[in-house]
């Protein structure tokens, strides 16, 4: 047994071979040295890549105090001591691209329109709608409007000189439009993480191809590739490796040459054909290698070396996922992602949990952390409630594909009775 006494909110005791989630999560993200490599994009290339130095607004956001809405700019002072209702004389029009550019007198104003920017010596716009013009002047109820109401200032939304995005956002299409409105034409990003993974197995065979007796599709390699393609990383694709030490460790070094971090599913369990381990020995460290979760209890987590022995070529990071195709997706979403997130620069954002109610009773073991995969809905009255999907079984991608949430139950957790509040993880933003 082993003390972990940092890890707030852990427990605090392990066995080596089924690690609590919380301690696995914590000792990968040790163990990741953020990529320091960086390069400049143009914009429109720059989804999804995380920002490797803060951006600094060359300058002011708007440019120029404008009006908020469709409606009539004046002087406020007009509205000090004035009796319903108020009527201005209109003389001029102002339009986004085309001000207005004349003098303003008292108890005048000018046409504008949204996004105008607002004439010198106007500070106030009354909306359209409050409005009754009548020719060239425009009548309306005084009290309907404060001064300075609907005018957006110089600056107001980004100065000129602050930080518009720090470094380590995974950027988004806000983020793109935010820069290409500071007149930005391309960005510094990390360099793209770069991961290799491939399948292990003779029963494999690949989609298209016959399936002899006891043999099945290789899904996983197809899921790793998607959600790798999600997180907008280099993917490097190696195929299927049969059940072979010699095979499986030519592969692992050739997959530790070309990438920063290795992924690999199936062979990681205690059967006779689980090589993974024993390679991974052979070639590096592993750190662990089961977790106390379900699915995904098999995972082992290590360095490798392309070199054929510790400290020798090049290393790489190495995730022995298991093979069951759920299992695979649990571990990948739950270990993986913050890890490779990491790695690639980004500062990290917690997934959010939702407390919700859950409509069936559902049988948890305490000692392991579990994520089973749910269907979440809004009753009536807007609350959330989940329900979990048919099979659990860490085999039933169905399910996976039915569901559109896990419930994660907690480590200490035990049997939950229909109407029992969990936390639920959505898919949307994250699978």
């Amino acid at each position: 047994m082993t003390t972990l006494n940092t890890l707030s909110g852990c427990v605090t005791r392990y066995d080596p071979q089924a690690l609590p989630v919380c301690a696995a999560q914590a000792i990968v993200l040790q163990w990741v040295t953020p990529l320091a490599a960086s390069e400049r994009v143009p914009l429109r290339d720059a989804l999804a890549r995380v920002l490797a130095a803060d951006v600094i607004s060359p300058i002011d956001v708007p440019a120029h105090d404008n009006s908020a809405m469709d409606g009539y700019a004046f002087d406020g002072t007009a509205l000090e001591g004035a009796t319903d209702p108020l009527t201005l004389n209109i003389v001029g029009k102002a339009f986004a691209g085309h001000p207005y550019t004349g003098e303003i007198a008292a108890r005048t104003c000018v046409r504008i329109m949204t996004g105008a920017p607002m004439p010198a010596g106007c500070d106030t716009v009354v909306p359209q709608e409050h409005t009754q013009p009548d020719g060239d002047s425009v009548t309306f109820a005084a009290h309907a409007v404060a001064r300075g109401a609907n005018r957006r200032r110089q600056g107001e939304d980004l100065a000129k000189g602050l930080a518009a995005l720090r470094a380590g956002r995974v950027l988004r299409a806000s983020d793109i439009g935010l820069l290409a409105s500071l007149g930005l034409v391309d960005v510094e990003v990390k360099q793209r993480l770069r991961v290799a993974y491939f399948s292990t197995g003779d029963e494999l065979r690949a989609p298209g191809d016959p399936l002899d007796a006891g043999c099945i599709y290789d899904s996983n390699r197809y899921t790793l590739g998607a959600m790798l393609k999600r997180l907008d990383v280099e993917a490097i694709d190696l195929g299927m490796v049969r059940d072979d030490p010699v095979a499986l460790g030519a592969t692992l070094r050739q997959a530790a040459e070309c990438a920063d971090v290795v992924l690999t599913s199936g062979g990681v369990s205690v059967g006779d054909a689980d090589f993974t381990r024993e390679q991974v020995e052979t070639l590096g460290d592993v750190t662990f290698w089961g977790l106390a979760m379900r699915p995904g209890r098999p995972l082992a987590f290590g360095r490798i070396w392309s070199g054929g022995r510790p400290g020798v070529g090049h290393p790489a990071l190495l995730f022995g996922l298991p093979g069951n195709p759920v299992a695979t997706m649990v571990t990948f979403y739950q270990i993986v992602r913050p890890a490779l997130l990491a790695m690639a620069g980004a500062t990290p954002q917690p997934v959010p949990l939702i407390p919700t109610r859950c409509d069936a009773p559902i049988r948890k073991r305490p000692g392991r952390t579990e994520f089973q995969r749910g269907i979440a809905t809004r009753d009536g009255t807007g609350q959330w409630r989940v329900t979990p999907t048919g099979s659990q079984s860490s085999g039933a991608l169905s399910t996976m594909s039915e569901a559109n949430c896990f419930i994660v139950l907690a480590h200490e957790a035990s049997d939950l009775d229909a109407g029992d509040v969990v936390d639920v993880m959505l898919f949307d933003g994250l699978v």
